[in-house]
């Protein structure tokens, strides 16, 4: 059934949460966080145990990097012609097999098939994460966005500590791996069962341009999606301020469990604290996120969060004890949550259904390709010099993503709030 919905205000997380597909699309995601946060530290613990080399951490982030930009193109193209919620459904199906084939490295001359599960399980995820962000405006009204995107970040990092709470007890206490690796696997099947209840007309895509796209060339379907972020200057501002933040985050996120564990001299077993600290400033970000909707433009709230960022993790250089570092990730979620969440929709809101699965790919292509970089120089700066100087550059590429974002948005307005939804 068809409707459209018109609303003045910007829905709250308890209006959205009211409309059933979202539920499910939701409680999927929740589900598949929890694994996602079980084997993204595992990973990371197993290959520190085995190498003791960031260089080799930084060599599996690339693998799991580089297909945004290699296979993520493809995908675009793909998300843009098929049922998306079926692409889903397929993906959860495909990396649940992936993530039990993990356990099998449990010894250094095994690490590289850590590298070769990565950029597969990678390639398969750059399917589903376009398919699932073209799906929602099909489900949740334009008003509804900010909220649902920012529950949908909510829901990452919660997952992610619940999740590194597994890990850090099943690896620190037990010393086991395989163990958590399964559970993963079994989250991607209780996502496939949530999936599975939406409504297959909401994976339809709508628009004359997408029967015309279906005849098109892989080549000119991606030139297309081109020239749709080149014809916007929202898109394009987004695009470009968000390759320059991870110019400086891509480092630091490989980084942050030798700073913690061998820097620092922290047991594993404290990455679930740590991760609730920025759980805390997220969920009080993804709380207040409405708000900000109504009293500041989303371009506003991009660039604020994202002098926040950088200000948080050039404070991560100086840190001498685990309490600073609590303190600072709580800023960080408070920023984080609406960066991502106004990303997101304005990507959403910005792009037409049939051309949605490719600037989303192109986003997360650009993201990576400048991710893949910055982990690359980081590994290799941090090998050579410190840890803590990685940081502080960082933070002043994040800043300086900030003053990008201030110049591209300079005179953009509010997107308009009326859109047609499908129920």
């Amino acid at each position: 059934m068809s409707a459209t919905v018109t609303t003045q205000q910007p829905m709250g997380v308890r209006d959205v949460l009211r409309i059933r597909d979202y539920r499910y699309l939701f409680a999927g995601q929740v589900v598949s966080d929890i694994g996602d946060g079980i084997t993204l530290l595992l990973v990371l613990l197993v290959i520190n145990d085995l190498t003791g080399s960031t260089f080799a951490l930084a060599l599996m982030a690339i693998a799991e990097a580089v297909p945004a930009f290699t296979v993520g193109l493809a995908a675009g193209v793909y998300v843009d012609r098929w049922n998306r919620r079926r692409i889903m459904l397929a993906s959860d199906l495909l990396r649940a097999g992936i993530v039990l084939a993990f356990g099998l490295v449990q010894s250094a001359a095994l690490v590289p098939l850590l590298y070769v599960l990565g950029f597969t399980q990678a390639s398969i995820g750059t399917f589903f994460r376009p398919a699932r962000g073209a799906l929602l405006p099909h489900i949740v009204p334009r008003e509804g966005l900010p909220a649902a995107n920012s529950l949908a970040q909510g829901s990452q990092v919660i997952g992610g500590v619940i999740g590194a709470g597994i890990a850090g007890l099943l690896f620190g206490v037990f010393g086991s791996a395989p163990i958590g690796f399964a559970i993963d696997a079994a989250t991607f099947l209780v996502s496939f069962a949530f999936i599975s209840r939406i409504a297959a007309s909401a994976g339809r895509i709508t628009g004359e341009e997408h029967a015309a796209a279906r005849g098109a060339g892989m080549l000119t379907s991606i030139r297309a999606g081109l020239a749709v972020v080149r014809g916007s200057r929202v898109l394009a501002a987004i695009i470009m301020a968000s390759s320059v933040t991870m110019l400086g985050l891509g480092a630091v996120n490989v980084l942050f469990v030798p700073l913690i564990v061998n820097d620092l001299g922290v047991s594993p077993t404290w990455m679930a604290g740590i991760d609730f600290a920025q759980t805390v400033g997220m969920l009080a970000a993804a709380a207040l996120v409405t708000t900000l909707v109504r009293r500041l433009a989303p371009t506003s709230i991009i660039t604020l969060a994202l002098v926040g960022v950088g200000v948080c993790i050039g404070l991560m250089a100086g840190v001498s004890s685990v309490w600073q570092v609590l303190v600072i990730l709580v800023a960080v979620g408070l920023c984080v949550t609406p960066l991502q969440a106004m990303v997101q929709t304005m990507v959403q809101t910005s792009a037409g259904d049939a051309t949605r699965g490719r600037v989303v790919s192109l986003l997360q292509a650009a993201m990576s390709t400048a991710s893949v970089g910055s982990m690359a120089i980081g590994g290799v700066m941090a090998d050579l010099t410190n840890i803590r100087l990685v940081y502080l550059a960082a933070g002043v590429v994040v800043l300086a993503a900030a003053g990008v974002a201030a110049v591209m948005f300079r005179g953009v307005g509010r997107p308009e709030p009326t859109v047609a939804v499908t129920a």
